[in-house]
This record gives C-alpha cells, structure tokens and sequence, in this order.
C-alpha cells in the first residue's frame, strides 16, 4: 500500500479504496475498477476479536480471474473484545502470520489477496470458502472431523518443530507479555465467568480456584519445554472449515489472531478438551494421541513418543482453565451463539478435567 492510513473499518471498504488497494497488490489490472461492492456480515456471535463480512463486487473492465466474491476480516466494533485483541497483539499476529509463515506450511488456509494493519486497525482480505462447512462448536466435532484436525496439526507442527528462532514476532506461550495477560486473566476473569456460566463449573473446580490460579504459571514453563513449535493458539471448531466437494481441501484453519511459540500439544488438547465431542473423546483419546504423533513422525519429527505426549496433554488440559477463564470470564458472551458455544466449551473441560483426575496435579510446581 501507498503508506496513507487504513480507512475505518469497515465502512471504508468502498469500491474505490477496493479498487485501489487491489491494483496495488496487482490483483486487479489498471483498467478494471469495482463499480459496485455488496458487503454483508457473517458469523455473527463467531468470531469474538474481530469481524468478518463478504464482499460481492461488480466489476468494469476485463475482471477475468478476479474473484466473485472476497472474505474481508476487521477489528472488532464492539469496545472490550476490541481492547483485549490489542492487549494481546492479536491483529499484529495474524497479518504476519499469512504474509510471513502461511508459504512454510503445507497446512491449508484460504488464500489471501491483502493484508494491512494500522495501530488497532487492519484488514485482511481472503479467499471465500462458503462452500466448505464451517465446524460447530456447539454440536462439536465428531470422530472424523477430529482425525482431520489432528492431521491439519501434524502439518502445522511439523514444519516449524524445532525451527522457529526468525519468529520472535510471536509471543512464547511462557515469559511473554500474552503469558502474563493470561495469568493476569485467569484471576480478573474467574468471577465473571462464575457469574455468567456458574451452572455448566462443577464445585470441585469451583473449590481449586486458586491452586488453578497459581499453577498458571507453572504449567506455562512446562508447556515451553523443547521441542517448541508454532502453535495455532485457538484451535477450535469454529475456527476450521471442513470441505464438501470432491476439489476441496478435506479441511482448512482460520483466524490466526493467537499463533504461539511452545509445544504442539496446546492445540491439540484445545481440540480435543472443548470442541471434540465427549463421548468421542473418551473413547478415542489415546488412538487420537497417537495419530499426531504417528503424523508427525511421518513428517520427519524424530523422538517425539505416545508417553511424552500423554504427559504434555494431561499437563494442557489443565493450563487451559487459562484459557476457558479468559475467554468466559473477560470477552462479552453477549449474543446467543457465543453463550451456547461458551457453555460448551466449559462444559466439556469440566469434563476432561473429571474424567483425567486433572485437579490431582493441583498446585502444579515445574
């Protein structure tokens, strides 16, 4: 771009600033404009950090090969989830992640055509996928859906394993900024998240609150033992679409806001622990497991067993009370869907938590 601002978001999307900012990018040649731009909002109650829109362009000029439709990606227009995304540089990661790391990982993501930031504002402009089938989190993931998953980290993990010292732009899961945001929001979160969702906690997790609250710590020293990896950092169902035709991806990852440097394993207990269905979880966990690290293995990752990776999952399920305190207790689960989804997500920790005798390991000391 030509350095000048990035207009508001996203009322600036307009088909003269579009036009412009695709010449730019060489997306759109010099004789051919958008005349006209249909915007409308998807996945609302979705995406907490930031929103999303599909913009339908009517293009003048020879458009052959432009895009019949465009995903744009913008802040969030409500305040607080707006402050939380800056505290912890989320629009900063994930410009970076698409324009720098996205080209080193065989890991599919839409393609993007723009991506700019300006202080607490950015825009990123990507392939639409409407066709693909955007996971539910309040359903959750079933057997199948999970295995793919599973094998989209393996991907991920194994192209940075053990590679990772250009990226300093993304904060360690330990000693960061983000790690102190998320201990500091596991205490200031904890009563909110008791207020609004009280009925899916159990009093056993209710009564460990401050062993939880000093293991954070702890459990992200452990969770940034070699070997480090790029983590997804919010690897849900909401955030991975699943493809429905024979010339799709089987599966695709959005919303890169939250890329971290640690173990691959906070992926997947996230995966497993909130979105994967319980039942399915208690009856595959271990074959799960062993897919990634059997995947893994199949992508050059040496000596990285089933035994290290059961003890870093059962340690992630816990630290991610971190995380459910964070997001339930501090993000506005104002709408509908984002209080279902929510719900869920404790409800299915509480349960993994039981279900491994997690709050054994309490006060967890690295």
């Amino acid at each position: 771009m030509t350095g000048a601002p990035l207009p508001p978001m996203p009322s600036g999307l307009t088909p003269i600033w579009l036009t412009e900012a695709l010449r730019e990018t060489g997306l759109l040649a010099g004789d051919v404009a958008i005349e006209a731009l249909e915007v409308r909002q998807v996945g609302e109650g979705v995406g907490m950090m930031s929103e999303l829109s599909r913009l339908v362009p009517t293009y003048s000029g020879a458009a052959a090969g432009a895009p019949a439709s465009f995903i744009a990606k913008y802040p969030s227009q409500n305040p607080t989830n707006r402050q939380i995304a800056m505290d912890f540089n989320l629009y900063e990661r994930e410009v970076r992640y698409f324009a720098e790391l996205d080209p080193l990982t065989t890991a599919v993501c839409p393609a993007t055509y723009l991506t700019e930031l300006d202080g607490d504002n950015f825009i990123i402009l990507m392939e639409d996928l409407a066709d693909y089938r955007v996971g539910d989190q309040i359903v959750g993931a079933t057997l199948e859906e999970t295995e793919l998953a599973i094998d989209e980290l393996a991907k991920l993990h194994a192209a940075f394993w053990e590679k990772v010292d250009g990226i300093a732009w993304i904060p360690h899961v330990c000693g960061s900024q983000h790690a102190r945001n998320m201990q500091a929001g596991t205490v200031s979160g904890w009563e909110q998240m008791v207020s609004v969702f009280g009925d899916f906690l159990s009093a056993p997790v209710l009564a460990a609150r401050a062993d939880i609250q000093r293991s954070v710590a702890p459990l992200q020293a452990y969770l940034d033992r070699p070997p480090i990896t790029l983590a997804h950092g919010d690897f849900r169902m909401e955030n991975l679409l699943y493809g429905t035709a024979a010339d799709h991806h089987p599966m695709a990852i959005i919303d890169w806001q939250g890329p971290l440097l640690g173990r691959g394993m906070q992926d997947v207990t996230l995966l497993l622990g909130q979105s994967t269905q319980t039942e399915v979880r208690r009856r595959h966990e271990r074959a799960l497991l062993e897919r990634y690290v059997d995947g893994l293995a199949q992508l050059g990752v040496d000596g990285y067993g089933l035994d290290e990776a059961w003890q870093d999952y059962r340690h992630g399920q816990l630290y991610n009370w971190a995380y459910t305190t964070v997001v339930a207790g501090t993000l506005d689960a104002g709408n509908e869907r984002a209080f279902a989804w929510m719900s869920q997500m404790i409800a299915r920790q509480v349960a993994v938590t039981e279900d491994l005798g997690l709050l054994k390991l309490l006060p967890f000391a690295s």
